[in-house]
């Protein structure tokens, strides 16, 4: 979502164009990457969290068809819809990467010492 918003204006050419594409956002509410690299180096999190837009109405700003995933399985549907169905799409997909924050920057550092 953070490297979404920093070109998502490209929205509107894809739509002038009549572009048939989909963008698939992995919504964390962060610069999630970057977290990761700080938190692997150390550093505190500062800053890189925020709120965003509703990606759904969003996308219908620019004339776009804006979905929002509900569940693993809806995803999979929702990739099968965007694939087959003309026109720009973006589907706001929630994620949550705690889990993988502890294990790339806790337990794999761990693992690598006991070796």
């Amino acid at each position: 979502d953070g490297g979404f918003m920093m070109n998502s204006q490209e929205m509107e050419t894809a739509v002038r164009l009549g572009l048939n594409m989909t963008v698939l956002i992995l919504n964390d509410n962060s610069y999630g990457m970057i977290r990761w690299k700080q938190a692997n180096m150390g550093f505190k999190d500062w800053g890189l969290t925020y709120g965003n837009p509703d990606f759904v109405k969003y996308a219908e700003a620019y004339g776009a068809h804006g979905h929002r995933v509900t569940s693993a399985a809806h995803l999979q549907e929702l990739l099968a819809h965007t694939r087959d169905t003309p026109g720009v799409h973006l589907i706001d997909c929630p994620v949550d990467y705690s889990e993988n924050d502890k294990i790339l920057n806790i337990d794999i550092k761990k693992i690598s010492k006991e070796m």
